[in-house]
């Protein structure tokens, strides 16, 4: 029961966490983006940090719809599916799920390499790092992660490592509104929870495509905020994979993840 606590305060303090990041973008980058912008190969990463995520997370493949794919994740064997949240002495640990949407998109990327294969990859919303790992595992070749927290990127390290790779470059910052990048593929999981966040997804990736012609693939396993959201009605269903119990359980019920191809009839247009 603890660890239930423990996700419904991720599941609402997700939407806090992004608007706080909003925020910050608005009123200039506060001193932690500014230590904190950039991993890249190569890059040690902070002894305590490194101590403490290996400490408290487990290294598991099980109960997820990628057994190929190695990660360090909180689990019931985990002090902190325990103790109280406000003992985690970081930022909300969204990175430490795997997360329904995250995972059909790994899923959809190891078994459909093509996908990504000589393409330059930009996963957003990263979090624990699966989805870049795939789309590295099944030869893009160029990745880029991205998360808004300095621990996840760290994360994705210590699980770069465990896959035996290379870790690929990784920047904590929010870009939702930045400008377009030139990425061939845009991908991104379990992102719509709030709705100005939302809008925000909505009206960059309308952007991406417009001006870089990029591919933009979501993975949700459809939740009212997405399902509800104007978006829905230019996507275009991909594939569908049935979850595994243990995900079924961790996500209150769901019992399916779907990717989603996001293609706006006026792509081609000023938006």
């Amino acid at each position: 029961m603890a660890f239930r606590g423990w996700r419904w305060l991720l599941l609402l303090g997700r939407q806090n966490t992004f608007a706080k990041a909003w925020r910050s973008r608005r009123e200039g980058p506060s001193l932690r983006w500014k230590r904190c912008c950039h991993w890249s190969a190569g890059k040690s990463l902070d002894p305590e940090v490194r101590a403490f995520l290996e400490e408290n997370t487990e290294v598991t493949s099980s109960g997820h719809l990628t057994p190929e794919i190695r990660l360090r994740l909180l689990t019931p064997r985990c002090r902190f599916w325990r103790e109280k949240p406000d003992l985690w002495p970081y930022g909300d640990p969204f990175w430490a799920i795997y997360w329904p949407g995250g995972q059909a998109l790994s899923r959809y990327i190891l078994d459909n390499p093509r996908v990504v294969k000589g393409r330059s990859v930009l996963d957003l919303g990263s979090g624990c790092g699966a989805t870049a790992i795939a789309a590295v595992m099944s030869g893009a070749s160029q990745v880029l992660a991205n998360d808004i927290d300095p621990i996840a990127g760290m994360a994705m390290i210590l699980n770069c490592e465990l896959n035996h790779l290379n870790p690929f470059p990784i920047t904590i910052k929010n870009i939702i509104n930045s400008e377009a990048g030139n990425w061939d593929l845009i991908v991104l999981g379990d992102m719509f929870y709030d709705e100005q966040l939302a809008d925000g997804l909505h009206h960059w990736l309308r952007k991406c495509i417009r001006i870089q012609q990029t591919e933009v693939l979501i993975g949700d396993p459809g939740r009212h905020q997405f399902l509800s959201h104007s978006i829905h009605s230019q996507l275009h269903k991909v594939i569908e994979y049935s979850l595994p119990e243990y995900t079924r359980q961790e996500n209150n019920g769901l019992t399916s993840s779907i990717v989603w191809s996001y293609q706006p009839s006026n792509s081609l247009e000023n938006c």
